[in-house]
């Protein structure tokens, strides 16, 4: 398998779900993201594994526009992400949210209604509606009318999650949505993935718990500034892989590979 999986010129006009071709970043000099390509498959769940500093985030941030890259194309169903945003949902990093923002749930979840609406036309009924059936399905109906500041970690999580829905995207990115919550919530999240996949849409998640990749993804992306290896998990997502990806970050990983850990933590 080759390690850039570079995309050729001739599937410039591919329609998967996600195309990336060259993308580089760099902070200060410093490169974070090196010369990564790769294709994804419509319907499928991805997860993006890596060490601390392997440049998951900024992958992620990058692909959507968030920050600049040195070169790359990023190719959404095809076309350029600019031309195609309303086809892509985003969960970002809870720790990036600022939960003080005067604000309830159920508004939160409205937001993800404008890309619909436009930004001159209020949501109305029907929208209100989808919100209140997006915070059903993650289990927070109840606390459409609470302000974001007064919600648990997990339940915050949620709520952005239901925003995530109310978008209907058909590609979505969710930065380590299971990091920090509680089992429920984690229980929650998983349950609306696979519901996702079943309708055919596509999710790419970066994700620090080694412990549940096989359980939850289709396919694995290892990232260390550079692709290390992409493809389905019950290929990629091997021993000689990780210890590749982590080096010597990788503290222990046993032959079922059912529990693997790591130093480092969770991160960038």
């Amino acid at each position: 398998m080759s390690l850039t999986h570079t995309v050729s010129s001739r599937n410039a006009k591919t329609t998967a779900p996600l195309a990336i071709n060259g993308l580089s970043v760099a902070y200060q000099k410093k490169p974070v993201l090196r010369n990564v390509s790769f294709e994804v498959k419509e319907g499928e769940l991805v997860g993006v594994i890596g060490p601390n500093g392997a440049g998951k985030s900024t992958l992620m941030k990058a692909a959507l526009g968030l920050i600049p890259s040195l070169g790359g194309e990023v190719l959404v169903y095809g076309k350029p992400y600019k031309q195609q945003r309303q086809m892509i949902g985003y969960v970002p990093q809870r720790e990036s949210v600022d939960w003080d923002f005067p604000t309830n749930a159920l508004d939160v979840v409205l937001m993800g209604r404008y890309g619909h609406l436009g930004w001159f036309r209020r949501p109305g009924a029907k929208d209100k509606a989808i919100a209140l059936e997006c915070l059903n399905k993650v289990g927070m109906a109840d606390y459409a009318g609470r302000q974001i500041s007064q919600l648990s970690g997990g339940q915050q999580q949620r709520v952005f999650l239901a925003r995530a829905l109310a978008q209907d995207a058909k590609l979505y990115f969710m930065d380590e949505p299971f990091a920090g919550v509680d089992a429920a919530t984690e229980k929650a999240i998983i349950t609306l993935l696979q519901e996702l996949k079943k309708q055919g849409k596509t999710v790419i998640v970066v994700h620090h718990d080694l412990a549940t990749v096989q359980d939850y993804f289709d396919s694995v992306l290892l990232l260390n500034v550079e692709l290390q290896a992409y493809g389905p998990t019950a290929e990629t997502f091997t021993q000689e892989q990780l210890q590749r990806t982590y080096g010597g970050r990788l503290a222990f990983l046993d032959r079922s590979l059912q529990h693997p850990s790591f130093s480092g933590g969770k991160g960038e």
